[in-house]
C-alpha cells in the first residue's frame, strides 16, 4: 500500500508530503466488472451494476481517506487508541510498515485521529 510518493491532497495552503504513496488497484477491478457487464445474464446484471457503483464510489475516496483507513486497522489490531496513545500509535504503525519515516508515521495516526 505504500512507497514514496507526494500526497496530492492539500493541506492548508501546501502540498504534504509525506513521503508515502497509496496503491489502488480499483481501476483493474472496475474494468473486470465491466467487461462482465458485456456478457452478463439479465438475471446477473442488476448485481454487477450494483458492483460497479461501489467499485466507483471506492475509487473516488481521497487519498487521505484510504491512508487513515488503513491506519485505523493498523492501529485496531494493535489495541492502541491514536487519540490517546499516541507515541504508542505511531511504534505501531511503523512496526507495520517499517519503510515508514517518524513524520510520515506521525501524520497517518494523526490522521487516523482525526486530529490532522
Amino acid at each position: 500500500m505504500f512507497g514514496k510518493g507526494r500526497d496530492k491532497d492539500k493541506e492548508k495552503g501546501g502540498s504534504l508530503d509525506l513521503g508515502v504513496l497509496v496503491l489502488r488497484d480499483s481501476q483493474a477491478v472496475a474494468d473486470a466488472v465491466r467487461e462482465a457487464l458485456e456478457t452478463t445474464s439479465e438475471a446477473e446484471r442488476p448485481g454487477l451494476e450494483r458492483a460497479a457503483a461501489l467499485i466507483a464510489l471506492h475509487a473516488a475516496r481521497p487519498e487521505r481517506e484510504v491512508r487513515a483507513e488503513w491506519t485505523r486497522g493498523v492501529l485496531a489490531a494493535a489495541g492502541v487508541d491514536p487519540r490517546e496513545q499516541e507515541v504508542h500509535a505511531v511504534r505501531a504503525v511503523r512496526r507495520a510498515e517499517p519503510g515508514l519515516s517518524l513524520k510520515a508515521a506521525v501524520q497517518l495516526v494523526r490522521e487516523a485521529a482525526g486530529a490532522a
